[in-house]
């Protein structure tokens, strides 16, 4: 299913869900953060997603970091919830979503590096390479929270 995502665009379309959803931002032992690449939008993103019925939000970051990456990470801290009513996801079924976003800190446990249906892309990027990465400028905002150190990020 594609997607395509407004940020801040007056032309974007009117949300019709709002769907909970958790992202993990791992950090290894030298400082690279993980991120994906996403096949259907092409930007680099941390791993993430919508929380499934019967799991908690952070079960659901850690499920997704392992789905989309490959690596197996466990839960150091909680950087905070995003939920900016001006970042719109359209999907190609005619969901179009406000974003809802917990987001915890993790660190890897196991696993390598793995391409998949979701993510043609896996790296761990030190923070002076982002960069050269296209991030969306909701995820830029997150890792800037992380980095800087302000969190937990509440809004």
């Amino acid at each position: 299913m594609g997607r395509t995502e407004y940020y801040h665009d007056p032309d974007a379309p009117k949300a019709n869900t709002l769907i909970p959803a958790s992202n993990l931002l791992v950090v290894d032992a030298d400082g690279a953060i993980l991120l994906q690449r996403r096949r259907d939008t092409g930007q680099w993103a941390l791993p993430g997603g919508a929380q499934d019925i019967g799991e908690t939000a952070a079960q659901c970051a850690v499920r997704e970091c392992l789905k989309e990456t490959g690596i197996v990470a466990e839960i150091t801290g909680f950087l905070g919830v995003y939920t900016n009513p001006h970042h719109i996801v359209a999907y190609t079924d005619g969901e179009i979503r406000q974003q809802y976003e917990t987001t915890y800190i993790g660190r890897p446990i196991g696993g390598e590096p793995t391409i998949n249906n979701e993510a043609d892309g896996v790296h761990f990027v030190q923070p002076a390479d982002l960069d050269r990465y296209d991030i969306h400028p909701s995820m830029h905002q997150q890792i800037g929270d992380y980095l800087a150190g302000t969190y937990p990020h509440l809004d």
